[in-house]
């Protein structure tokens, strides 16, 4: 632990000491708002000046252009400042001029940008481009519901990160611009070949879904199963109810039995070793898949996995990685946003609260400087985005993945 994660300094929540950041139904205290208004508006500076040396060919919204248009299309849907969405007009012309026609994913392929893109110009009523990027988007619909081994499914690289695109379009413009039988067909896809890779493997877990990341089986949400699953039990992929109960329940179940003694899950399949606390690996990110599988099933045993998970990113969840989203501070609070959204125990408002004290403090505490230090995923704009989520926490979600 201490070679991966600071101490956590801050005491628990404790029901009868009045909070200095919140009152007792949950809203925040003009004081703690300030801080975090104060502390966005420093951040946005020095992320701005940091930008002037960022990768002009990096056009994705894991560490580039887009990456930063998404943050100030998310500051201006809080704020309404239409500077904000003149900056997300600014970083998505950049991001769209330099696409890398490998990827049809979110995060690391030319869906992100196409995606956020038709997100951008349709706040600024710019019909025809944003119309453009959606047909751009569907034109990568056939290679991703074709069933090629060599297309992998998780997020980050594979089916999942498309099919996030078409439900991030569908929900910014709240309507279905993406027909629902294009999601369906990427779910039944995914669906195809995770039983298909299963039977391959002759796997001797009992799992009928099984997906691989270069030779590995992940369990988190970046390149696993986790994320997978998280996602096809979404009510909006439209899976049905025999696939849910037959297929993704046990698959489910059989990533639960992975967590170890403390909570924590391991990053593969096998893995024995309890060492990562991140969005990408480790309690963090499995957490989203037992929420949702709870919501679905309404079963004990994901209630107590989630409550676990929160505990062990109590406990180890201050990274000396950074304050970012995949492997930070930030992404590992968002955790707690989404148990306080389930349960509304404040328990776990609080503790989001001293993980965006400890981001209030960014740069103070010896991290490691990430390889992007400015992106939206490795660096300081994922921070700004978290504080940003934390002035309006009962509607704070995880960006580019948690729905």
């Amino acid at each position: 632990m201490s070679e991966r994660a600071f101490q956590n300094p801050y005491p628990d929540f404790n029901p009868h000491q009045p909070s200095g950041h919140f009152d007792t139904a949950g809203r925040l205290t003009p004081e703690f708002t300030q801080r975090l208004q104060n502390k966005i508006w420093e951040l946005l500076q020095q992320m701005e000046k940091g930008l002037k040396s960022a990768d002009p060919g990096d056009g994705t919204v894991y560490t580039g252009w887009a990456g930063i248009a998404l943050l100030y299309l998310h500051l201006f849907k809080l704020f309404r400042d239409t500077s904000h969405l003149h900056k997300a007009q600014e970083y998505i012309s950049k991001s769209l001029k330099c696409m890398s026609k490998q990827g049809v994913t979110f995060l690391c392929g030319d869906a992100g940008p196409l995606a956020v893109g038709a997100a951008v110009y349709y706040e600024l009523q710019q019909e025809k481009e944003a119309e453009e990027c959606i047909r751009r988007l569907l034109q990568m619909h056939q290679s991703a519901v074709k069933l090629d081994a060599r297309m992998a499914d998780e997020l980050l690289y594979g089916r999942l990160g498309y099919l996030y695109a078409l439900l991030f379009v569908n929900k910014r413009f709240n309507e279905e611009k993406i027909p629902a039988s294009y999601i369906q067909q990427v779910c039944e896809t995914i669906l195809a070949s995770g039983e298909g890779l299963a039977r391959k493997r002759n796997l001797s877990t009992g799992t009928p879904l099984m997906y691989e990341w270069y030779r590995e089986y992940y369990v988190g949400p970046a390149h696993g199963l986790s994320g997978i699953y998280y996602f096809l039990m979404q009510p909006d992929c439209g899976v049905c109810q025999d696939s849910l109960q037959r297929l993704v329940k046990p698959s489910v179940d059989f990533v639960n039995q992975l967590k170890f003694p403390s909570g924590n899950f391991p990053p593969c399949i096998d893995d024995t070793r309890d060492l990562l606390v991140h969005w990408c690996h480790g309690a963090p990110g499995v957490i989203y898949m037992l929420i949702q599988a709870y919501k679905m099933f309404r079963e004990q045993s994901y209630l107590t996995s989630f409550l676990q998970c929160a505990d062990v990113i109590w406990q180890r969840g201050l990274l000396k990685k950074g304050y970012g989203l995949c492997h930070g501070a930030a992404g590992n609070a968002y955790g707690f946003l989404a148990l306080y959204n389930l349960t509304e125990d404040l328990k776990y408002l609080h503790r989001a609260c001293m993980f965006a004290d400890w981001c209030i403090d960014y740069g103070d505490h010896g991290c490691r400087t990430p390889d992007t230090p400015f992106s939206l995923f490795e660096g300081m704009a994922g921070t700004i985005y978290f504080l940003a989520d934390m002035l309006e926490p009962n509607k704070a979600k995880f960006p580019a993945f948690e729905m």
